[in-house]
């Protein structure tokens, strides 16, 4: 099936925007209403499905506009007055949801869902008997799915707990039931909880094998685990369900992308983008692959047709822009800048268009203006993220307690002793790129990508804990088969990105503090700390906007004590393991590039090689926010570029100031200079 076209019936403009909304896909089906929204504008039946699909994604107030739309044409039309009510209630304003949901109910007397909004609007209210009335009435049309709707609700206004509970409640009276499972397992995924989400989606499609969204949702829970295979062949059973779908091929796209096997991935993109030249998900898919193996141009090429078809979908600009090396056209600029001025654009794509920015007037070296474009996405962007500095320095506190020099002493050699691998560490935007770059053109070493696998050695060690003790109080009371277990795991895990060379790089930069346990469970592994000036690592970490996880990278307050307790951490690594960890300079790097290359080769028992030095010439996939920079030569442009901003440092300067002084005086700011 090709993509919609002007010619259809306004039916088929319907049909087709359904079908991908009770796929999951609700990005398409979005445009597919705003398409059809242009050639039938008074439609209400296409109003109100893309307010519900608005209402799905959480976007509330941008779902009002087009309810409010219908309910112009049609005052009465039941499904803009339901669809206006449940805007309300996500809005916690339910004394106004309830006269929208009463007149949708009376209009809809056998629509269970209706019923039920109308009972949480009431409830919320504070009119309980009523609001019981409405409930018994939606559960009495229809118990099971009354129960799953309800749960619905529930997750769609971010009540999970209360969903996980309604959901728990009903799976003990009817455990077969397949989409409570579905649902729990979102939940779980959501919450982090990998292996619970693909317990509960296996169960669902065993109980329902022809249930397709449980198969995506399982596909995409195989992925997060890094169980490839199984997660293709998931994709490819949501595919055989409903070829028409492009959604399957999507994620199938994304799951051989993770999996480095980005010809494939393109291809699953292209099988996707043929049904659908202009889905948002394969267009993206695609740019982020072509990038991924330097093929630049195709991926710009890709964005922009991405943004082409979806000028609101922010995640394309800041592609373009997390590029590095490329520049915005002066219309696109203006166009992030008109999208930032709407009220109702979401918080998701408003970040995105606000680094985008900070990113255009920084490369234009307007840096009071960029600081602000820049300020503003992180101050967004924080307000999402859950982070406690203490709970870090806690955390750290118990590392450096645990990993004495007397007790890493006393399991000297417990581990296996495969070198094989080398781990890269330190903080973000500190060249660790460039070192995994020079290190992966030699012949003898496996460039792969930042790999979760030593983190996951630690839930292990979590979930088998002792007397319940946790990691790494856990450790003591391991013993040597312990200990070489997860040596051997965490081998064979890693053996997935490998080829037959007998040296592979791990470039997890959050791996640091995690350096004791890695000596313990492989006594001969390299590892590597990429340090920067202080300001620089900070500055450019602040500037970057991560897909996920770096929570203290958004405020220049716990940016700094961050640092603080990276560069104790470190310390301590030093005094318990000397030699362990080698450090290196960037700044050392770019002024003495063949020095520290072969400086670096020499503590990883490599021999030189050219090739080496010309590190931008090989070829393989780079994942980072630093892959175009390193497909070119030694520059010196980003050396203390902290400088341009300065005058706006004060608060990173102020919590940084004890390293900072510990600097030559020509490398300190200003104010800590004399």
């Amino acid at each position: 099936m090709s993509t919609a076209v002007s010619g259809q019936s306004i039916r088929e403009w319907y049909d087709q925007a359904l079908k991908f909304k009770k796929a999951g896909d609700y990005e398409e089906a979005e445009q597919i209403c705003r398409r059809a929204n242009v050639i039938y504008p008074r439609d209400p039946n296409i109003l109100c499905l893309l307010g519900e699909v608005l209402l799905k994604q959480r976007r509330a107030q941008e779902a009002q506009s087009w309810f409010t739309r219908a309910l112009k044409n049609f005052p009465e039309f039941p499904r803009a007055l339901e669809g206006t009510g449940r805007v309300l209630l996500a809005e916690r304003k339910p004394a106004k949801a309830v006269g929208f949901l009463q007149k949708a109910a009376n209009a809809l007397p056998d629509r269970y869902s209706t019923h039920l909004a109308l009972g949480r609007a009431l409830a919320l209210a504070g009119q309980s008997a009523k609001a019981d009335t409405a409930i018994s009435r939606a559960l009495e049309l229809n118990p099971d799915k009354a129960v799953i709707a309800r749960a619905a609700d529930a997750m769609q206004e971010s009540r999970n707990s209360e969903a996980e509970k309604i959901l728990r409640d009903h799976l003990a009276q009817k455990p077969e039931d397949p989409v409570a499972l579905r649902l729990l397992g979102m939940i779980a995924m959501e919450s982090n909880r990998a292996r619970q989400a693909l317990n509960l989606m296996k169960k669902a499609v065993k109980i329902a094998p022809d249930f397709l969204l449980a198969w995506c949702d399982l596909a995409t829970a195989q992925m997060k685990r890094d169980l490839y295979e199984e997660a293709i062949a998931s994709a490819d059973k949501a595919f055989e369900l409903d070829p028409e779908l492009p959604h399957s091929r999507v994620i199938k796209g994304n799951v051989l992308a993770k999996a480095q096997r980005h010809e494939e991935a393109l291809e699953a993109y292209r099988e996707a983008l043929e049904q659908y030249p202009n889905h948002t998900g394969a267009l993206a898919g695609t740019g982020h692959t072509l990038k991924t193996i330097g093929r630049q141009e195709e991926s710009i090429k890709a964005y922009r047709e991405c943004i082409n078809a979806n000028p609101a979908f922010g995640e394309a600009y800041w592609s373009l822009a997390n590029l590095k090396t490329f520049e915005f056209l002066d219309e696109e600029v203006e166009t992030m800048k008109s999208m930032i001025k709407f009220e109702n654009l979401l918080d998701e794509p408003r970040v995105n268009f606000l680094y985008s920015l900070g990113k255009h007037y920084d490369s234009e070296k307007d840096f009071d203006q960029a600081f602000d474009y820049y300020s503003r996405g992180a101050a967004i962007r924080r307000a999402q993220e859950t982070y406690d500095p203490v709970q870090t320095q806690v955390v750290h506190d118990r590392l450096i307690e645990v990993f004495t020099p007397e007790f890493l002493a006393e399991r000297e050699d417990w581990g296996d002793p495969d070198p094989a691998p080398i781990l890269i560490v330190g903080l973000p935007r500190s060249g660790s790129t460039l070192i995994e770059q020079i290190l992966a053109s030699h012949s003898q070493v496996e460039g792969t990508q930042e790999l979760p696998d030593l983190s996951r050695c630690i839930a292990e060690i979590n979930r088998y804990r002792k007397k319940g003790v946790e990691y790494p109080g856990a450790l003591m009371n391991m013993n040597e088969e312990d200990i070489l277990y997860l040596g051997q795991k965490y081998l064979q895990d890693t053996q997935r990105y490998r080829t037959v060379k007998p040296y592979f790089i791990d470039k997890m930069p959050n791996n640091f503090p995690s350096i004791g346990l890695l000596h313990l469970i492989l006594p001969n592994a390299k590892v590597i700390n990429a340090r920067r000036h202080p300001l620089d690592s900070c500055l450019g970490t602040w500037k970057q906007l991560f897909f996920h996880g770096q929570a203290f990278s958004y405020d220049f307050f716990e940016l700094g004590q961050y640092y603080l307790q990276y560069q104790r951490v470190m310390n301590h690594w030093h005094r318990a393991l000397p030699g362990k960890v080698l450090d290196v300079q960037y700044e050392n790097m770019i002024r003495d590039q063949e020095g520290q290359t072969r400086r670096l080769l020499e503590f990883c028992g490599l021999a030189f090689e050219e090739q080496c030095l010309r590190y931008y010439e090989t070829e393989r996939a780079i994942n980072t926010a630093s892959s175009e920079q390193v497909r070119q030569p030694i520059y010196t442009k980003a050396l203390n570029y902290w400088r341009n901003y300065e005058h706006l440092l004060d608060e990173l300067i102020e919590q940084l100031e004890p390293l900072l002084r510990e600097l030559p005086e020509e490398d300190r700011p200003k104010s800590l200079q004399g």
